[in-house]
């Protein structure tokens, strides 16, 4: 396996869900702000094409696979670990809708909310956990969870997803009360409605064109990098265009 070297205080992030959408926008904000990076993505094809243009600017790994495999899960941390020697920064961005379009809850089965919760709530507890040894030993390190105003507000057919991303934030809480004095901070982070795949999926044939697109979202995600509070929830309107 061939080492990429790397300044030792060049910060590494960590992004899932990074083919397209939000992750990919803010794969490149963070290589234009000179990060190293660690990719995946269920999306092998458009992995490798992020990977081939983002390593343009940055030393850059890609790793295709599901977050709910928790062997890639393994895979993809110890891989980052022996390339780079330290993770700095994890953004839990990838997430699962179930079906589409959404059913309500009293229609929604059990494999697919189980499919829910594994990739939006376990995969990223299961993630953090494999990158905070790291973070605990250097003192320092930004954890980032992507969450939703369908986490603390009530939309029909949005049950499975919300009640996955209502327990992110509680995670959340929970987590930065824990490290609390260790250097790691903990964010959660709505980006709020975005022209993006996920969303079109979520509401079929409904026009979004009117949405933001990812791009103007991810520049809130680098500013998160020099925040200093320990524990914050932001929507991303919070953090874009807020003074430096």
């Amino acid at each position: 396996m061939t080492h990429i070297t790397t300044p030792q205080t060049q910060r590494v992030a960590l992004i899932t869900g990074s083919s397209q959408g939000l992750g990919l926008e803010v794969a490149r904000a963070y290589a234009k702000a000179g990060l190293a990076l660690i990719l995946t993505a269920r999306h092998s094809r458009l992995l490798e094409h992020a990977a081939r243009e983002l390593a343009e600017l940055t030393p850059t790994i890609a790793i295709p696979g599901d977050v709910a495999d928790s062997e890639h899960v393994h895979r993809l941390v110890d891989t980052g670990l022996q390339r780079f020697g330290h993770i700095d920064v994890l953004i839990n961005n990838a997430s699962e809708l179930g079906p589409s379009p959404m059913p309500e809850l009293q229609q929604l089965q059990t494999p697919e909310f189980e499919r829910i919760l594994r990739v939006n709530l376990v995969a990223p507890l299961e993630l953090i956990q494999l990158v905070l040894p790291g973070m605990r030993e250097q003192h320092d390190g930004v954890i980032v969870n992507v969450t939703s105003d369908a986490g603390v507000q009530a939309y029909a057919t949005w049950g499975g997803y919300g009640a996955s991303k209502a327990g992110l934030e509680h995670l959340s809480h929970v987590l930065a009360a824990e490290l609390e004095g260790s250097g790691v901070r903990v964010y959660v982070v709505d980006p709020g409605d975005m022209n993006t795949a996920m969303h079109r999926a979520a509401e079929p044939g409904v026009d979004l064109s009117h949405l933001p697109k990812p791009d103007a979202v991810a520049p809130a995600f680098v500013r998160l990098l020099d925040e200093r509070e320990a524990f914050g929830r932001f929507e991303a309107k919070d953090l874009v265009g807020a003074p430096v």
